[in-house]
């Protein structure tokens, strides 16, 4: 796919997609940092729960501090993984404290650092709380791109790469949402609505795989 063929495709995007947002609920980079750790393989809605009452005691790096990785994970069981996502968020908040004094670095390097802390959620911070150019490759983004044609990767790592080359900087952060969206409401994984599909034009999976 060549860059103006992307070009139009983040453009009806945007159209579709003009409040494209995050879902999740925070009130800072910290907040916003753990519910994106607290994010992987659960969604926004159980993040938003579980971090409505996390947050009114632990609202700081310190707090989580007086934690062990047991007592955090029964705090956030409902979310899954809730041992590993446990462990990770200590071994952050310990980070922060220790070469941060306690506060959320703001640059992608800065973050990528942090003991617990992968690159998807590193752009997600850098991207969304610090308001840097980014794209967050989850699974919405993963298979969506890598369908219409937008990229063509076995991991998130070249899929990132790849829309990096494709989409103007300035658009990256906005399309990472776009194409949450679209994956959420559109071309969800099972069943994908190319019908009613406003990309439907410039899809390669609907315009070589499926007979519509």
């Amino acid at each position: 796919m060549n860059d103006k063929k992307a070009a139009q495709i983040v453009d009806k995007l945007a159209e579709v997609y003009p409040n494209a947002r995050p879902a999740l609920h925070f009130k800072n980079n910290f907040q916003l940092l753990i519910a994106v750790m607290l994010s992987a393989q659960c969604t926004d809605e159980r993040v938003n729960k579980v971090t409505a009452e996390l947050f009114k005691e632990y609202d700081a790096p310190e707090k989580f501090l007086t934690l062990s990785a047991e007592e955090l994970g029964k705090k956030i069981y409902s979310c899954g993984l809730y041992r590993s996502k446990a462990e990770h968020i200590i071994s952050t908040c310990r980070d922060l404290v220790e070469k941060y004094g306690g506060k959320v670095p703001e640059t992608l390097e800065d973050l990528r650092t942090l003991a617990g802390v992968g690159r998807k959620t590193a752009n997600v911070v850098y991207s969304v709380g610090c308001g840097g150019d980014a794209i967050a490759v989850d699974t919405h983004v993963f298979r969506v791109s890598n369908r219409i044609g937008l990229a063509r990767a076995d991991d998130v790592y070249q899929t990132e790469m790849q829309l990096m080359k494709r989409i103007e900087k300035n658009r990256w952060s906005a399309s990472h949402h776009y194409l949450i969206y679209h994956g959420r409401n559109v071309c969800k994984a099972q069943r994908p609505q190319c019908k009613t599909c406003v990309l439907a034009d410039l899809c390669e999976y609907k315009n070589k795989n499926l007979k519509v």
